[in-house]
C-alpha cells in the first residue's frame, strides 16, 4: 500500500481497495487526482453531495488533488446561475479545489481537432440521418444495428462536411458526427455513438464562436485525459458508457485514467432526477430551487441542515456498487445529531395556548438564567424574562387526562422550565367550547424550577412571557411524496401524483426576545419541539423559522427494531 495514505474520511470500499491496488503496482506513479464534473444545467442535491464527498474525500485522504470541473457541452440547458450555485454548494460542502477549476468549454478547440484525428483515420464520419432515422438504425437490445449509408463516405468528404458544420453551413439536425464502430455490438452504446451535433446557440461562455457542440460521452473522457485523472469516478448508469470512454482515448492514443462506477443515492419520499426536480420548479410545485422540501444542496441549507450533517451522512451510507433505496430517517438522523451537539436550545411556542398565573404579583418581571447547549458548556447561558401571563404549548395541556399523561391538567402540578412549578386550578372556554386560557398558581418556593422541600413533578413544560414574547411564523415542512418511491410507476401513475398536500404548514409562533433579530441561517433548537433555522428568504418584518427536523429520532428505532 501506498505510504501516502492518510487516516480515511470515506472509509474502506472497493473503490479504495482499486486504489490501494493501483499504488502498490505503481500505476499512474503513486498519483490520485479525481474530479467532480457537474452539467451546469440545474442545482447540485443531495445525490451531488454525496459525489463530491467521495470524490474530495479520496483526494485528501490520498494526499493527491480534485478537480471542479463544468461539463458545459450543451449551450441550450446551461446558465451562469447554476455555475455559480454549483460552486457556493461545493465551498458550503467544506471543500476546496484551489486553482483547478476547469470546463469543458475550454478543450473545445482540442477536442474539434480530436473529432478530425478520428475523420483522418476512418474512425467517424458524418451522419446525415435524422434523429429518428438514426434511432430505427440502431436496433434493440436483442436485434443488432444496421450501418447508416453515409457509413462510407470518404475521409475527404467527411473532412468537408464537418468543417462546415463547424461554420454555420447547416441547420440543427441535418448532420452529426459519429464514431464508427460497430452497429453490431452487444452493447448499443458502441453501436457508431454521436460525437457531435449542430446547435446553433448561445454559449454562457463561449458566446457565439461555437455552433456544433461535442457530446458528454466524447468530452467527458477527453476532459478527463487532459486533466490527467487517475479514477474517473461516476454512477451506475455510465457503466455501460466505460466502453465508449475506453475506446475513445484508446483510439486518440492518449493518456488514459480508469472509470470506476458506484452506486448512486436514492432516498426514500424523494425525487433525485434533475428534470423531474426541473418539472417541480417550472410547474410551481415547490417555490423554487432552494425550496426546503426540495433534496437540493441549497433547499437543505435553507431548511437548516449543517454542511457537517450533510457530510456524516454520506459517510454513513457508504460507497457500494449495488443501487440500494436509503431512509430518509438515516439523513435525518445525521441531522439531529450534529444539530444536537451544536444548536442553542431556547423558547419557542408554535400551538399557543395563554397560561395566568393568578397569585403572581401583578406587573412583576423576573429573569431566569438558562444553560444554552447542555451538550457544549462553552455556549453559555442567557436571560428570559418571565412575567404573569404566559404562553404554553396547546398541547401540554389536557382537560381530561389519562393516568400518564405528565403534563398540565386541572389540578395536576408541573414544572414551568427553569421558572417555578405552577398547578392549573381552573380553564377557561370560548363560545364553542375550546379552551382559550388556563388559569394556575404557582409555588414561590420552587424558583428555578426545583422545590425546597424534595417534592418533585414528572411533567416539565417550556414556555415564554406573552409580554415580551416576538411573534414568528414557523414553516413546519414534512416530505414533499407521500409514496416511499415516488419513481415506481408500476400502478401506472405520474410521480406528481404523489406530492404530498400538507409538505408544508405555516403557523404563527412566539418565540423568546433573543430571537428578534438573529441572522438567516441561524439554527437552534425550540425545547421540546425541534430544530429550526432562520429563513434566509423572507420580506416580512417579524422572523421566519423552517423547522429544520423533529426531535423524535425514528431511524434509532428504526434501526433497534431491525436488530431484534
Amino acid at each position: 500500500m501506498s505510504d501516502n495514505k492518510t487516516e480515511s474520511n470515506v472509509g474502506k470500499n472497493f473503490i479504495t481497495a482499486i486504489i490501494d491496488k493501483d499504488n502498490e503496482t505503481g500505476k499512474y506513479e503513486g498519483r490520485v487526482a479525481t474530479r467532480f464534473p457537474p452539467e451546469p444545467n440545474g442545482y447540485l442535491h443531495i445525490g451531488h453531495a454525496k459525489s463530491i464527498c467521495l470524490n474530495f474525500g479520496l483526494a485528501k485522504d490520498y494526499k493527491g488533488t480534485c478537480n471542479l470541473r463544468f461539463d458545459d457541452t450543451n449551450p441550450v440547458k446551461e446558465d451562469t446561475e447554476y455555475v455559480e450555485s454549483i460552486e457556493k454548494d461545493v465551498r458550503w460542502l467544506g471543500f476546496d479545489w484551489e486553482d483547478r477549476l476547469h470546463y469543458s468549454s475550454d478543450y473545445f478547440d482540442k477536442l474539434y481537432g480530436f473529432a478530425v484525428q478520428l475523420i483522418k483515420e476512418g474512425k467517424a464520419y458524418v451522419d446525415s440521418l435524422s434523429a429518428e432515422q438514426i434511432r430505427e438504425y440502431r436496433g434493440t437490445l436483442t436485434e443488432p444495428g444496421k450501418n447508416s449509408p453515409y457509413r462510407d463516405r470518404s475521409i475527404e468528404e467527411n473532412l468537408d462536411l464537418f468543417e462546415r458544420m463547424k461554420n454555420g453551413e447547416f441547420e440543427d439536425g441535418e448532420h452529426v458526427l459519429r464514431a464508427k464502430i460497430d452497429m453490431a455490438s452487444p452493447n448499443v452504446i458502441l453501436r457508431d455513438p454521436t460525437i457531435y451535433r449542430i446547435r446553433k446557440a448561445h454559449h454562457h461562455r463561449t458566446g457565439d464562436k461555437w455552433c456544433i457542440y461535442p457530446m458528454y460521452d466524447f468530452t467527458h473522457c477527453i476532459s478527463d485525459s487532459l486533466e490527467k485523472i487517475t479514477h474517473s469516478i461516476c454512477t451506475l448508469e455510465f457503466e455501460n458508457n466505460r466502453a465508449l470512454y475506453d475506446w475513445t482515448l484508446e483510439n486518440l492514443g492518449v493518456y488514459r485514467p480508469q472509470q470506476i462506477e458506484f452506486a448512486r443515492l436514492n432516498l426514500s419520499y424523494t425525487v433525485m432526477s434533475k428534470r423531474r426536480l426541473i418539472q417541480l420548479v417550472e410547474e410551481g410545485h415547490v417555490t423554487g430551487w432552494d425550496d426546503p422540501r426540495m433534496p437540493t444542496i441549497s433547499g437543505m441549507r435553507r431548511r437548516g441542515y449543517s454542511p457537517a450533517s450533510i457530510r456524516n451522512f454520506c459517510e454513513r451510507i457508504g460507497v457500494a456498487k449495488a443501487a440500494n433505496m436509503v431512509d430518509f430517517a438515516l439523513l435525518e438522523f445525521s441531522v439531529r445529531e450534529d444539530l444536537n451537539a451544536h444548536s442553542n436550545r431556547v423558547m419557542g411556542v408554535v400551538n399557543p395556548i395563554k397560561l395566568v398565573i393568578d397569585n403572581y404579583p401583578e406587573g412583576q418581571v423576573e429573569e431566569f438564567e438558562v444553560q444554552n447547549n447542555p451538550e457544549d458548556e462553552s455556549a453559555g447561558s442567557r436571560k428570559i424574562p418571565f412575567s404573569k401571563t404566559l404562553y404554553i404549548e396547546r398541547d401540554d395541556f389536557m382537560e381530561d387526562a389519562p393516568k400518564k399523561f405528565f403534563r398540565l391538567s386541572v389540578g395536576r402540578e408541573v414544572r414551568l422550565r427553569a421558572a417555578y412549578y405552577v398547578t392549573c386550578t381552573d380553564v377557561i372556554k370560548d363560545e364553542n367550547g375550546e379552551v382559550v386560557e388556563l388559569r394556575c398558581t404557582y409555588d414561590p418556593d420552587t424558583r428555578g424550577g426545583w422545590s425546597n422541600d424534595g417534592r418533585k413533578v414528572k411533567g416539565t413544560i417550556h414556555w415564554v412571557s406573552v409580554d415580551h414574547a416576538i411573534e414568528a411564523e414557523v414553516r413546519l415542512y414534512d416530505h414533499l411524496f407521500t409514496k416511499e418511491n415516488p419513481m415506481d410507476n408500476k400502478d401506472g401513475s405520474d410521480f406528481k401524483d404523489h406530492i404530498n398536500a400538507d409538505s408544508l404548514e405555516v403557523r404563527t409562533a412566539y418565540v423568546e426576545p433573543s430571537l428578534a433579530n438573529v441572522e438567516p441561517g441561524f439554527r437552534c433548537q425550540f425545547e421540546r419541539i425541534g430544530y429550526f433555522c432562520a429563513d434566509t428568504d423572507y420580506t416580512s418584518e417579524k422572523p421566519v423559522f423552517n423547522r429544520t427536523v423533529t426531535l423524535r429520532d425514528s431511524w434509532k428505532k428504526i434501526a433497534n427494531n431491525q436488530k431484534k
